[in-house]
C-alpha cells in the first residue's frame, strides 16, 4: 500500500478526487498526511475523511529553505521521504516553488500537475498564456517536481481542445475535469508499479 501525502494552497479539489478514490475498496494508496502553507479551506477534506493535517507557513521561517526542513520534517514525521518505504508527495495546488533542498529530499518520488502541456507553457499562468497564444489545444501534465519550474520528467499527459472565444476561467474549470481522474489514475499506476519513476528500477 502506497503512503501518500498531498500538499495544498487553495480548495483542495484534487485532494477531494484523492480522498475518494482512496476510500474506495481496492485502491492501492492512501493518504497519511495534508500540508499546506496556508490555512487552506481544503484541508477541511482531509479532515472529515480523519486524515491529519499541518500548515507550514513560509512566513514564520527566515528563509525558503529554512521553510522548506520544516515542511519536509512534518512530512517524515508522518513517514514519508524516511525508510525502506517512502511514499510518495502529490503536489496538488500547493501554489508555490518548493526549495532546492526539499526537492533533492523527495524526488523523484515528488509528483505535480500543471495546466497545460508540458514543456509548453510552464509557470503560473499556463492557461492564460495558452489563450495569448491563440493555441487551439492545451491540456494537463502530471510530472515530476526537479529544481527546476515545471521542467520535471513528464509521466502523463491529457490533451483538452480549447474552444472558440473561451474564456480562462471556463477552460481551467475544463482543464480541472481532466486533472483530477488523471493524477488519480496516474497515482494508481505509481502504487502498482506499472508506472516507474525516473531513475528508480522497475
Amino acid at each position: 500500500m502506497l503512503k501518500i501525502a498531498v500538499l495544498i494552497s487553495g480548495g483542495g479539489s484534487n485532494l477531494k478526487a484523492l480522498l475518494d478514490a482512496a476510500a474506495e475498496p481496492g485502491f492501492p494508496a492512501r493518504i497519511v498526511a495534508v500540508g499546506s502553507d496556508t490555512q487552506a479551506t481544503g484541508l477541511a477534506y482531509a479532515q472529515a475523511a480523519g486524515v491529519p493535517t499541518f500548515v507550514v507557513r513560509p512566513s514564520d521561517y527566515g528563509s525558503r529553505e529554512e521553510w522548506g526542513q520544516v515542511l519536509a520534517a512534518a512530512l517524515q514525521e508522518h513517514g514519508v521521504g524516511t525508510g525502506p518505504d517512502p511514499g510518495l508527495v502529490v503536489s496538488a495546488g500547493l501554489m508555490r516553488i518548493l526549495p532546492a533542498g526539499f526537492v533533492r529530499l523527495f524526488s523523484p518520488r515528488l509528483i505535480n500537475t500543471h495546466p497545460a502541456l508540458l514543456p509548453l507553457f510552464p509557470g503560473a499562468h499556463a492557461v492564460r498564456d495558452a489563450l495569448a497564444a491563440g493555441e487551439t489545444e492545451t491540456g494537463v501534465t502530471v510530472h515530476v517536481i526537479d529544481e527546476g519550474v515545471d521542467t520535471g520528467p513528464v509521466l502523463r499527459q491529457a490533451r483538452v481542445a480549447i474552444l472558440p472565444g473561451e474564456t480562462e476561467a471556463d477552460l481551467h474549470e475544463r482543464i480541472k475535469q481532466i486533472e483530477r481522474p488523471l493524477l488519480v489514475e496516474t497515482v494508481r499506476e505509481i502504487a502498482e508499479g506499472i508506472l516507474v519513476l525516473p531513475g528508480e528500477l522497475g
